[in-house]
């Protein structure tokens, strides 16, 4: 009964995935392409889809522990969906806050050809998908790959904010829209930074060993 439940968990939580992965990947769409109606569809369609499945999965987690009382592995299974659930909630939200910047920037002259953003997302919803996929395999491995393209992400965040302090000195009617777009840059490093958080759990679930605060790089390094 325990294992017909968490393989329902799984389930929902792949769904949940799916939702926020495509949130973001619609939002920046949105951006690219001044596409109003998607940028509309991720705030007023599919956050409140998310926001469901939060509480669903939430629910079938917490009654799946008082029920049954599940051991060892099966127990640190659901903790970790209960985990990855708030972090893919929060996920979305950041999709909601991308949206809510590209509408404003749509509006509006670009300052700057969308080049790094689009990677930088392109990237972190890869990252987002292998995270999944780790923790459906228990994969380490696969969770390591995802965690060292962090620092791809925060270059290319500290890129853009670069390009874009150039822009606002060189002519401050631009700032109110490069703004926009550091924050967008801020939320597709946060849905990174959520990603490798997932991973870093799948290792530890895995293998045994806490990754956190750079202790993958030192690992790398031996």
């Amino acid at each position: 009964m325990v294992v017909r439940k968490i393989d329902e968990l799984k389930k929902k939580i792949v769904i949940m995935a799916d939702i926020a992965r495509k949130m973001v990947e619609k939002s920046i769409k949105g951006l690219v392409d001044k596409d109003e109606t998607l940028l509309k569809e991720v705030i007023e369609q599919d956050e409140p889809e998310i926001n469901k499945l939060e509480i669903e999965i939430d629910k079938m987690c917490t009654d799946l522990i008082a029920l049954y009382q599940p051991k060892a592995g099966d127990l640190r299974t659901i903790l970790m969906i209960l985990k990855m659930n708030n972090d893919l909630e929060r996920i979305g939200d950041l999709a909601v806050n991308i949206s809510e910047s590209a509408d404003y920037l749509i509006k509006r002259p670009m300052v700057k050809p969308l080049i790094d953003i689009p990677r930088m997302a392109g990237i972190v919803q890869e990252m987002l998908s292998d995270a999944i996929n780790s923790f459906l395999s228990c994969d380490a491995k696969l969770a390591k790959r995802v965690c060292e393209k962090d620092d791809l992400v925060d270059s290319l965040r500290d890129q853009i904010l670069r390009e874009l302090v150039t822009y606002m000195i060189a002519d401050p009617g631009t700032i109110e829209r490069a703004l926009h777009l550091l924050r967008i840059s801020r939320n597709l490093e946060r849905v990174g930074d959520l990603s490798t958080n997932i991973c870093e759990d799948v290792i530890f679930m895995v293998e045994g060993k806490i990754i956190k605060h750079g202790g993958l790089k030192e690992e790398t390094e031996d």
